[in-house]
């Protein structure tokens, strides 16, 4: 079976002001950084989370993309998260992969690993059987969309700062206090990679339809999913390039370069002597699809999904 889509490749690029895009929590929710060199860093789940809860929840931004794409009209998948609490997972495991496939949007588009999750204590004599001769296959899958680790253009500093409470969380207490609790990023920009596979679209069942709702709520996702610890982060631009086929027309790592904003070198020479690291967006060149130059001539499309709203 042919996929519904060519190749895709695509590049968020995010502005971060006083906000933490992506704790970690062996570290207290530190910002993410790199040992390395000290980039920051956001976890690929950590966007794919925000995705789930959107459409999930049934947020205004799923709301308003049923309406647009007319969801279902054409494909009747339903679009329901896998990846979500309180799921039934004896009715999950008792689904066949046509109808497994139709029920869970993340699924099609992400992948699962609910098999890895499904212990022989949770099955029966025969469903160890099925287990074991494959028929829960369908129940672990790579993504058809993969999406890259998130790095910081240049290293960021972490500010630190005490959580007082007006009320007491302790018994005893008339007041409260979470020393160094609020850890954020001062500022920084960063870019997230995403690559979409047709191959893989077969065995998961990802359709067209899908794809378009993910780039419907990508300029949207970080906005109306806001959070105390991270009320200020922007999207610049989110890059998205069809392919002229299903194999790929063009090296996808020519197309991040050309579209990674970079630290002015001015900026560069004051980090170099340790005067300062870059420390708003006025430090950066920050591509535009001019900068792609004759590469735009290897794709069918390219476009800002910035420009949709």
């Amino acid at each position: 079976m042919k996929a519904e889509f060519n190749r895709h490749v695509g590049l968020l690029v995010l502005d971060v002001t006083m906000s933490n895009p992506n704790g970690d929590p062996d570290m207290e929710s530190e910002p993410r950084t790199r040992e390395l060199d000290g980039l920051g860093m956001i976890s690929p789940v950590s966007l794919k989370r925000k995705f789930r809860d959107l459409v999930g929840e049934e947020s205004e931004v799923f709301n308003a993309a049923k309406e647009k794409l007319n969801l279902g009209s054409s494909t009747k998948n339903s679009f329901r998260i896998l990846e979500e609490r309180g799921r039934d997972r004896d009715e999950i495991k008792s689904m066949n992969k046509e109808l497994f496939q139709k029920m869970f949007w993340d699924a099609r588009l992400f992948g699962n690993t609910f098999l890895e999750s499904l212990k022989d204590s949770e099955l029966d004599a025969e469903q160890k059987e099925k287990k074991k001769a494959g028929g829960y296959n369908h129940l672990i899958n790579t993504g058809a969309m993969q999406i890259g680790v998130g790095l910081s253009v240049a290293p960021i500093d972490v500010v630190r700062m005490t959580n007082t409470n007006k009320s007491g969380v302790e018994a005893d207490k008339d007041r409260g206090m979470a020393p160094l609790a609020f850890r954020v990023v001062q500022h920084g920009i960063y870019t997230i990679p995403i690559f979409v596979n047709p191959s893989i679209a077969q065995k998961t069942g990802a359709t067209a339809e899908d794809l378009e709702l993910f780039k419907f709520i990508l300029p949207y996702v970080y906005q109306h999913t806001a959070s105390a610890i991270r009320p200020q982060i922007s999207i610049l631009h989110a890059w998205f390039a069809e392919h002229k086929n299903a194999l790929g027309s063009c090296p996808e790592h020519l197309f991040i370069k050309a579209l990674t904003p970079k630290v002015k070198e001015e900026i560069k020479e004051k980090v170099k002597n340790g005067v300062s690291k870059p420390s708003s967006m006025e430090d950066y060149y920050i591509p535009s699809k001019s900068d792609l130059g004759d590469l735009m001539n290897r794709f069918n499309k390219v476009e800002d999904l910035m420009e949709n709203i």
